[in-house]
């Protein structure tokens, strides 16, 4: 499976080094070179500089002949709209999407993306234990 991932932060790094040890093609894709730190020494993927919030950039990236397209940056607005170029313009299968707010998670789930949300999951999983 070919995957792009925009941002190589905690999350975007572990699942790269993932990915990747399960042989899949793996693009990482980030504007800060310091954050390709993070990615392990047995990390055979490609690692790309630049803004994935631009259609050129994501071309670049390969992301038009991949099957999956990841945006877990610190920003939303970037995520969404990287995913959404990806989605709707690059026509990529599965895009998925990390919204840290909770009501910007629903209106772009409504619009066709596959999104998650950090709030919300984290609620959800304290709440589950303290109703145990």
């Amino acid at each position: 499976m070919r995957v792009v991932i925009m941002g190589c932060g905690r999350v975007g790094s572990r699942l790269a080094t993932m990915m990747d040890s399960e042989g899949h093609d793996v693009t990482v894709l980030d504007t800060r070179p310091e954050a390709f730190l993070r990615l392990t020494s047995g990390f055979r993927g490609n690692q790309m500089l630049g803004d994935g919030s631009d259609e050129e950039m994501l071309r670049a990236a390969g992301t038009p002949e991949a099957d999956v397209f990841v945006a877990v940056t610190q920003g939303d607005n970037r995520n969404i709209m990287a995913s959404q170029i990806a989605k709707h313009i690059l026509n990529v299968p599965r895009v998925v999407t990390r919204i840290y707010d909770p009501l910007r998670q629903e209106i772009f789930r409504d619009l066709g993306l596959e999104t998650y949300s950090p709030t919300t999951v984290l609620t959800r999983m304290i709440h589950e234990s303290i109703e145990e």
